[in-house]
């Protein structure tokens, strides 16, 4: 036997001790030595977790609060420093709409649901809410152990947010909200969240990091922005299995996980919420100052795009510069110069323009073609050189023929042929002051001749 085979089988066997542990546990036998019956394992989760059943008007459900103290740490992040974090610190990433909010109204929303494409059918059934409080950083938890404990899990949620202002979520606004909302519907209640500013870190996280990373999915800038490796946790794909499996045989064993992995993705977007508005709020104190430490130049291109979309075409295209004097790989180093010779041209730079397309016109690159046609473009309008126009168009030609090319091509054509000879006009050679020519009379048409007498 091999040694990776002995490692899984050592492995199904301790799966195996584990679950008759649990079966264990949850049926204990009572004085007669039989299993007790009396209600069904899945209500017997104050065993396993530290909470307790919660009654509402709509019935009962499970809650469960997890507490991480300021002095620890989640990776590279410090905890205690989320209650230091400045309320207008959203201002700029939610476009104004979260001005001046203190962090201890913030509320930090995920859901666990049985199903990943949503719809009517998909319920939440573990809603998890960070907030910041003096102490550290608190998650409670709503559980549902069954299907019919929902309206009370979305009443006790209703209630719970009303101390907040701001809901922050990992894009939750395209599955959480929404979700939430149809359930609510479903339950004939009102949702709770038309009177919250929502952000979704999730777009601004994407602008940071796309060009840097491959994913940018929570658990993925977890472990590369804050260094922190989960263990033990459970696949986000496999978690409405675990749930159906709960439900159908109420073991908690393999549920456990899931508490932990609802918590972890809170806390871990708590700690980027404390990374990711800083660079949007002052890009050039963030990016540009020399005395500032070096950034990924990655993520000031990325910042950069943002700037340009948002018209702050000069300081996009110092950052553009400044991400280009690091080590950027080659597709994005093209990309970058691409887009820096747009806002050149837009600013009216053109000779920075020229020499930035003259430096994707001398190299093999994705944009190689189109800084030719700029080129030619350039010569054509600009410097009204047809010869060297019809010399990048064809530069161009050679690597990508389209009908625009084509045009271009006669276009230049048509201009450098030379004239054709002009026409002379016929002139009349007779005068006008010329007497004109008598007609010699000649037999009436019709009559025959008459000769002359002798």
């Amino acid at each position: 036997m091999s040694h990776l085979q002995e490692q899984l089988a050592a492995l199904r066997l301790r799966m195996a001790r584990t679950l008759e542990e649990c079966v264990e546990k949850y049926e204990k036998p009572d004085s007669t030595g039989v299993a007790s019956t009396s209600a069904p394992r899945r209500f017997h989760l104050h065993e396993w977790l530290p909470g307790q059943e919660m009654e509402t008007e709509q019935g009962k459900h499970f809650e469960t609060e997890t507490f991480y103290a300021n002095h620890r740490r989640h990776g590279s992040a410090d905890i205690g420093s989320l209650g230091d974090l400045p309320g207008d610190l959203l201002t700029t990433l939610s476009a104004g709409a979260i001005a001046d909010v203190p962090p201890d109204q913030w509320a930090f929303l995920d859901t666990e649901t049985t199903g990943l494409a949503g719809g009517t059918g998909t319920c939440a059934f573990l809603v998890g809410v960070g907030r910041i409080t003096p102490e550290g950083f608190r998650v409670r938890q709503f559980f549902m152990r069954d299907y019919g404990e929902e309206a009370s899990v979305l009443a006790a949620l209703t209630r719970h947010l009303e101390q907040f202002r701001v809901l922050i979520t990992y894009n939750g606004r395209s599955f959480d909200q929404p979700l939430l909302e149809t359930r609510y519907r479903m339950n004939r209640a009102r949702p709770p969240f038309a009177r919250f500013e929502h952000l979704d870190l999730l777009y601004g996280a994407r602008r940071l990091w796309k060009l840097r990373f491959e994913s940018c999915r929570l658990v993925d800038l977890e472990q590369q922005i804050l260094g922190f490796e989960r263990h033990g946790d459970v696949a986000g794909a496999l978690i409405p299995y675990v749930y159906f499996e709960y439900v159908r045989t109420g073991e908690m064993a393999r549920l456990l996980p899931v508490f932990h992995h609802n918590a972890t993705d809170i806390l871990t977007l708590a700690c980027l919420t404390g990374i990711v508005p800083y660079a949007f709020n002052d890009p050039a104190g963030a990016f540009l100052n020399s005395a500032a430490p070096p950034r990924h130049g990655a993520e000031m291109a990325g910042i950069a795009r943002w700037l340009r979309q948002a018209g702050e075409l000069e300081q996009a295209a110092a950052l553009f510069r400044r991400a280009m004097e690091t080590n950027l790989a080659d597709d994005l180093l093209f990309r970058t110069l691409w887009d820096l010779a747009a806002i050149e041209k837009k600013l009216g730079n053109d000779s920075a323009a020229l020499e930035v397309w003259n430096d994707l016109a001398g190299s093999q690159n994705p944009f190689q073609a189109r800084a030719y046609e700029e080129l030619a473009k350039h010569y054509e309008h600009c410097e009204k050189n047809p010869e060297r126009a019809l010399a990048m168009t064809r530069g161009a030609q050679a690597l990508d023929d389209t009908a625009e090319l084509r045009k271009r091509e006669e276009r230049l054509l048509q201009r450098l042929r030379p004239p054709r000879a002009a026409r002379v006009p016929r002139t009349n050679t007779r005068s006008t002051n010329a007497t004109p020519r008598r007609r010699t009379a000649g037999p009436a048409r019709g009559l025959p001749a008459i000769a002359p007498s002798p």
